[in-house]
């Protein structure tokens, strides 16, 4: 190589290591127990925001007990946390009410949606040698509720709307460990909150003969929630429909969040969305209509891709 060659490929190298690389963007996604459908979720959400930003955005998924931890957690995290819940939580604990009763937080108020997630459906699901067929045979069985999360209090709730507090045992086994409880006759069955198909229902439905419970009309009444209908097929031995009840979920972060981060994941779920849709059916539900169930304000970052996108939000959202 000649003098000129040489001066030319100095002046090259120069050039590159005058161009700063691109800045990687880590977050931290928290949303539930691992073996949940809201796990699983975290996990094709990370995979998603990898792939849509060229490993620009990378997200690491932490297991949890459950929404009303990850909440509780925006009191100590920093600007790259993002963590799921109902957005009834989210106002429960902007309101010092409910669980969050006497833990009033300023962080609280911090916190801001980024995008809706599929929606939580409540599962009953009961062991055929338990001879469980409907709320009434729940009288005196060993039920797994869980700890800690949305889904434990929630179905703590309906035994108690169905005429079941204290006429139940309540196991002390963690949620994970449900299945093989389940198999082994620790439990006569569990309660679980994942967007159907949930990998543990699956599971249980695969492993051992399983009956999820129906809720009547007049009981979907009674809890106030959403009716839902799981289709006949959707689990092992599932011969009829299943009436049950579900309940929105959003991906929430907090005003210490930068504007940019907050546009990319926003924008990167929408963009990537359809391509995780075709890996696991919960997802072909999310649309932005489900944003009219996102109560308080969205972060700015978001607002920022929804109004380029053309997406109506109301003023209370911005």
């Amino acid at each position: 190589m000649n003098f000129l060659g040489k001066a030319a490929l100095a002046a090259g190298l120069a050039l590159l290591a005058a161009v700063p690389a691109q800045a990687e963007t880590r977050v931290t996604l928290k949303a539930a127990k691992s073996g949940s459908s809201y796990y699983q979720m975290s996990v094709q959400i990370a995979e998603a925001m990898k792939a849509g930003t060229d490993g620009g955005v990378i997200v690491t998924v932490e297991e949890s007990q459950g929404s009303q931890q990850n909440v509780m957690e925006v009191r100590a995290r920093g600007g790259d946390y993002v963590f799921t819940s109902p957005p009834a939580l989210v106002a429960a604990a902007q309101g010092g009410k409910g669980a969050f009763e006497g833990k009033e937080n300023p962080a609280f108020g911090e916190i801001r949606a980024l995008f809706p997630l599929p929606s939580l459906t409540m599962h009953f699901v009961m062991s055929n040698d338990s001879g469980v067929t409907d709320f009434a045979g729940m009288e005196g069985k060993n039920i797994l509720l869980g700890k800690g999360s949305f889904g434990a209090s929630e179905g703590e709730k309906y035994l108690g709307l169905f005429g079941l507090d204290g006429k139940v045992k309540i196991a002390d086994v963690e949620l994970s460990n449900a299945v093989p409880a389940l198999k082994n006759g620790q439990i006569d069955g569990f309660v679980t909150a994942g967007s159907f198909p949930a990998p543990n229902v699956v599971e249980a439905a695969a492993s051992t003969d399983v009956t999820v419970l129906s809720l009547s009309d007049e009981q979907v009444a009674d809890t106030g929630r959403a009716k839902l209908v799981i289709p006949a097929g959707t689990y092992a031995g599932q011969d009829a429909d299943i009436t049950t009840t579900s309940l929105p979920v959003v991906a929430y972060t907090t005003t210490k969040m930068d504007v940019d981060t907050a546009y990319q994941l926003t924008k990167t779920f929408w963009e990537e969305k359809a391509r995780m849709g075709e890996e696991s059916p919960w997802w072909t539900g999310v649309d932005p209509a489900l944003l009219e169930n996102v109560r308080g304000k969205l972060h700015p970052g978001a607002v920022r891709y929804y109004e380029e996108a053309g997406i109506a939000l109301s003023d209370a959202q911005k």
